[in-house]
């Protein structure tokens, strides 16, 4: 399939409307908001009609007239002052449906982009995965999959916070706890649990007490020097939090190509900023060292890029910066046209002034740099999510929590499943899809129990229908019994049909939007479309022995769509339930 259903429609749309001698720019159809209406819909009379000094009706008349010689329409109807809703043929429909479950891709059109470089996730050293990481770990995976399923090459890089003060301050921390050991040997002998229990200390101790800032700035700046023990101790300690990090990480099945962190930024800000001034670029304003990145058709004012504290300590502002500059330089991410940033939306203005600064200083100038934020995971109460203690949520108890719960609603006496493999992939399932199937900028409560569901929009009652689909196509494999081509007779089936041929609409539209939640409405469709059709369309005790084929060439594209969308998701796909 070259284009979508949707795409052939449009085509149609807008070939009529030139036929009618009018402009064809705003020219595009919607689906049907009640069925009664057709498949789509089109209101481009109307506003035609106000610009032309027309009656919309008269225009909406004409085009109707134009498309109801196309074999694509069964019915081109004229509604209310000038809509044009549009019923598809059911053999253009069959035709489509058939046509997608021959298409390796499902009709998933292929990008000719640039690779894009996704940077997500970003957790400190030495701290442990909190709730707060869960959107971005989810969110940057499945929009690495939803770009891949287009044959779009995508490099992950999850972006470290390990460096700069909290390094000295953990370091000089866990110096004072193991005096016995000597200097660049001590962060080989410390533990996750003990660093993260330490570096809350040293962080409270450096504000009370100035002789403790003193020692974390000193260390700081040996480190920062090149100095070996520091280095050593700083590398054990790095390598041990991710480590533990990694654990959920992989646990959420995200990936990521690259490991790097603001430390290897560092050699690009020593040069990079002298440039800078050099360029005339930056200058000192109030002590610190500014980039003015306003522009005259801002709405407000825009506060300048800060790279240097007065106390010349470096910002975050200045390692976006001068990662920006080392990826754009990099041999291996020379060919990337875009660098999609998922980060909180709370950090828009930060990434705004990044990506200003970046573009006044000609940093990566054929580049793309895209922030794409996300809303909060909120308690019941609509807050930022909390422990009953009202601290931060670790994402490994959050994440422990929704597999034992999901391990309390498996109810199965069959040996063939594992409930603990089974536990995993269903709760792990409700998290990521309450999660993907809100709206990106939205915020959202993390309610466990609704979650869990297996009725509504959750991922457990998706997964299930994925299941029950592919149950019926194995047991008329054990039967002996093959599908033939697509065939739809039936009302449900042709519903079916009708959502699975979505796919490449979502597709496009998540791209578009770097919205996952558009995978999520796609999947949930044909999961409520299966629903009526498995109860009113019998398959493996079909009338006859035609239907039953059919049918079962219908259930296997059902499959393929959801097992799709459900793999763009991160979301397994159990074997049983």
């Amino acid at each position: 399939m070259v284009d979508s259903v949707m795409g052939r429609v449009d085509d149609l749309l807008r070939q009529a409307f030139a036929a009618a001698g009018l402009p064809t720019e705003a020219v595009r159809s919607v689906p049907a908001s009640k069925p009664e209406f057709g498949d789509f819909q089109c209101n481009a009379a109307m506003a035609l009609g106000k610009a032309a000094k027309r009656n919309p009706r008269d225009i909406a008349a004409a085009v109707a007239e134009i498309l109801r010689a196309s074999p694509e329409f069964a019915a081109v109807d004229v509604a209310g002052p000038g809509f044009l809703n549009l019923r598809l043929a059911d053999a253009f429909v069959t035709a489509r449906a058939r046509a997608q479950a021959a298409s390796p891709d499902l009709g998933i059109v292929r990008r000719d982009d640039p690779p894009v470089l996704i940077d997500f996730g970003g957790p400190n050293v030495a701290k442990p995965l909190h709730v707060g990481h869960l959107r971005s770990l989810v969110i940057g995976e499945a929009l690495s999959r939803i770009f891949a399923a287009q044959g779009v090459a995508v490099t992950t890089d999850i972006h470290l916070g390990d460096w700069g003060l909290q390094m000295g301050m953990l370091i000089a921390a866990i110096r004072r706890a193991h005096p016995e050991r000597a200097p660049g040997t001590v962060g080989e002998a410390v533990t996750v649990d003990e660093m993260q229990r330490l570096y809350p200390e040293a962080s409270a101790a450096c504000k009370a007490e100035p002789e403790r800032m003193a020692e974390a700035r000193a260390l700081t700046a040996a480190l920062q020097s090149g100095d070996p023990q520091a280095f050593a101790d700083w590398s054990a300690l790095r390598a041990t939090s991710l480590a533990d990090q990694r654990h959920d990480i992989d646990r959420l099945g995200t990936r990521f190509d690259l490991f790097l962190g603001e430390s290897d930024a560092q050699a690009i800000v020593d040069t990079l900023v002298p440039n800078l001034v050099a360029r005339g670029l930056a200058y000192e304003s109030d002590g610190a060292l500014v980039i003015d990145v306003a522009e005259g058709s801002d709405a407000k004012p825009l506060p300048p890029l800060i790279l240097a504290k007065s106390d010349g300590a470096a910002t975050y502002g200045t390692t976006d910066l001068a990662t920006i500059a080392g990826r754009a330089t990099d041999p291996a991410l020379a060919r990337c046209g875009r660098y999609v940033y998922v980060v909180d939306e709370r950090q828009s203005l930060h990434f705004n002034q990044v990506f200003r600064a970046a573009r006044r200083c000609g940093i990566a100038p054929g580049v793309d740099l895209v922030h794409v934020g996300f809303g909060t995971v909120n308690g019941v109460d609509g807050k930022p999510y909390r422990t009953r203690e009202g601290g931060v949520a670790r994402l490994r108890d959050l994440l422990a929590e929704a597999v034992d719960k999901a391990r309390g609603r498996i109810e199965t006496d069959d040996p063939a499943i594992d409930r603990d493999v089974l536990a995993e992939q269903v709760g792990l399932a409700a998290v990521k899809w309450a999660d993907l199937s809100t709206l990106r900028l939205s915020g959202y409560s993390f309610n466990l129990d609704r979650m869990m569901s297996f009725e509504g929009n959750t991922g457990p009652y998706i997964q299930y229908a994925c299941v029950r689909i592919g149950a019926i196509g194995a047991k008329a494999d054990a039967a002996g019994l093959r599908p033939s081509a697509i065939a739809l007779g039936h009302p449900a089936e042709r519903a079916l049909a009708m959502a699975c041929l979505r796919l490449p609409v979502a597709v496009a539209a998540a791209t578009a939007g770097y919205a996952p939640n558009e995978i999520a409405d796609l999947a949930f469709a044909v999961a409520q479309a299966f629903s009526r059709f498995y109860a009113e369309c019998p398959v493996l005790n079909a009338e006859d022995e035609e239907a039953r084929a059919a049918r079962l060439a219908l259930c296997g594209l059902a499959h393929a769509v959801l097992s799709k969308a459900l793999w763009m998701l991160g979301i397994a796909v159990p074997q049983r339930m």
